[in-house]
């Protein structure tokens, strides 16, 4: 399990959006960014500027994904038939913390993977301890009845600001199922992604 290596929110305030859609998010009262140098004017940002803080806003968006694992996702989703970004979106979404995350069984990415590491999630009826598992259409997955009387699951279940989307079937309150594998439309990013400047990035 890899450790956070930074606050979460330092990544808001160096995009300058909020983008997990949290209302504690600092963005909400200070856009400019971190550190003591963080209010000073900012000059113009090239194109791989820009390409680079499109990769670093998708990648974390998915909370502790390793730049070996994103750059992994990118080259499989390149390999597949169809637009790389939309591919490389899909195989985000059917990772398994994500699919938690998505099923509102946790309020953030970060405790999503936690509930997944710690044992608390099924996949078609077996535990699974690994966050980064990529999941098939069709596949069940199910909270274990200790996860549901947890105070953090409930909270994540009572959260307004977001909805399960459409492609994550859910079948009661500990049960989901994934239906389709998504395109970029359908995910809902509290702030606009731009897979395909990352698709940029990559093939320099």
């Amino acid at each position: 399990m890899s450790k956070r290596s930074s606050a979460k929110y330092k990544l808001d305030r160096r995009m300058g959006e909020n983008i997990w859609g949290r209302p504690k998010s600092p963005v909400n009262k200070r856009e400019y960014g971190p550190g003591q140098h963080g209010q000073r004017r900012k000059g113009k940002v090239s194109d791989f500027g820009i390409q680079l803080r499109a990769k670093q806003k998708l990648k974390g968006y998915y909370g502790d994904v390793t730049e070996k694992q994103f750059r992994h996702a990118y080259d499989e989703g390149s390999r597949m038939k169809g637009d790389t970004s939309q591919n490389l979106i899909g195989l985000l979404e059917r990772r398994l913390d994500a699919i938690v995350y998505r099923a509102k069984f946790a309020p953030t990415i970060w405790s999503a993977r936690q509930l997944v590491s710690h044992g608390h999630v099924m996949v078609n009826g077996v535990k699974c301890n690994v966050a980064s598992r990529r999941c098939n259409v069709g596949d069940e997955i199910t909270l274990g009845t200790k996860a549901q009387q947890m105070a953090l699951v409930m909270e994540a279940q009572s959260l307004a600001e977001r909805e399960v989307p459409d492609y994550v079937a859910q079948d009661g309150t500990a049960k989901v199922t994934l239906v389709r594998v998504p395109t970029l439309d359908e995910v809902p990013y509290p702030v606009k992604m731009e897979p395909n400047l990352v698709v940029e990035f990559y093939s320099r």
